[in-house]
C-alpha cells in the first residue's frame, strides 16, 4: 500500500525543483541578477570552472563578474533527475550553454551539472551547483545573434 499524501508531496516539490532549475537558466539567459539571486539559499555553494563561492552575495558577485565578460549567453537545461534521500535533496542536469563574449568567438558548454537543494520558507532553493564541464570549444553559430526578447506576457 503507497502513502498517497507523501507521494503527492514528491511530486510537488519534484516539479517545484524542475521549476527551480529552469528559473536559474531562464534568468540567466535574461541576465536578470535578482531572480537568478532568488534560486540560491542563503548560505548556498557555486562551484563553476576555477570559480568557487560560498554565500548568496559571494555567488552572485562572482556569477556578476563572470557573465560580465559576455555580450549575450544561453543556458538550456536538456534532462535531469532529482534524488530524495533522508540526509538531502540532490539532482543532476545536462546542461548546453551558449555564449557570446566581449572579445572572441561564441561558445558552447557541455556539461553537468550536480546540485544540492533546501527547502526554505520561500521554497527550494540550491544548497549547492556544482558545473564539470563535458565539452567546450567552438559551435557553428554563424547566424543572427539578436538576444533575449522581453516576455510579451510579463506583467506591466
Amino acid at each position: 500500500m503507497t502513502n498517497d499524501k507523501s507521494e503527492t508531496q514528491t511530486l510537488r516539490d519534484e516539479l517545484a525543483i524542475r521549476d527551480l532549475v529552469a528559473r536559474y537558466s531562464d534568468a540567466v539567459g535574461r541576465r536578470d541578477e535578482t531572480a537568478w539571486a532568488e534560486t540560491w539559499a542563503e548560505d548556498g555553494v557555486w562551484n563553476v570552472g576555477p570559480s568557487h563561492a560560498t554565500g548568496r552575495e559571494s555567488i552572485v558577485r562572482t556569477w556578476s563578474g563572470l557573465m560580465e565578460l559576455f555580450r549575450f549567453v544561453t543556458q538550456l537545461p536538456q534532462s535531469g533527475f532529482i534524488e530524495f534521500a533522508a540526509d538531502a535533496t540532490r539532482g543532476t542536469w545536462n546542461v548546453m550553454e551558449l555564449g557570446w563574449p566581449r572579445e572572441g568567438n561564441a561558445s558552447c558548454s557541455l556539461g553537468v551539472y550536480h546540485d544540492r537543494y533546501r527547502r526554505t520558507d520561500a521554497g527550494w532553493r540550491f544548497a549547492e551547483r556544482s558545473f564539470h564541464i563535458v565539452y567546450m570549444g567552438p559551435p557553428d553559430l554563424t547566424g543572427l545573434l539578436v538576444g533575449h526578447p522581453a516576455s510579451p506576457l510579463a506583467p506591466k
